[in-house]
């Protein structure tokens, strides 16, 4: 049987203009990687479909130990939670070589 390890995903949509911001903070806080992708949704705020360079969203997955998703969190909540568009939301995933996260 193979071996499984929990952590946690945390996975933040968020305004394109914050997207760097916002992978330096992950860094800061332990995250050891991240995924990026551009996305398109709708939402109370409002529809973000992208077609122009102050619509674009973005989408940065994260998967690390429970405490360093909180700290990540809790760090863009409060530095970009008022001003910009922000979300954000946890999972629990097992992965096969821990060491990487």
């Amino acid at each position: 049987m193979i071996a499984k390890h929990p952590k946690k995903l945390l996975v933040l949509i968020a305004e394109a203009a914050i997207e760097q911001a916002l992978l330096q903070l992950a860094l800061q806080h332990g995250a050891h990687g991240y995924t990026v992708g551009d996305v398109r949704g709708a939402g109370a705020a409002g529809r973000r479909d992208g077609a122009w360079e102050a619509d674009r969203t973005v989408e940065i997955k994260i998967v690390c130990d429970a405490e360093v998703a909180d700290a990540i969190a809790e760090a863009a909540l409060a530095r970009f939670g008022q001003d910009y568009g922000l979300t954000m939301y946890f999972g629990d995933v097992q992965v096969l070589r821990p060491q990487k996260y």
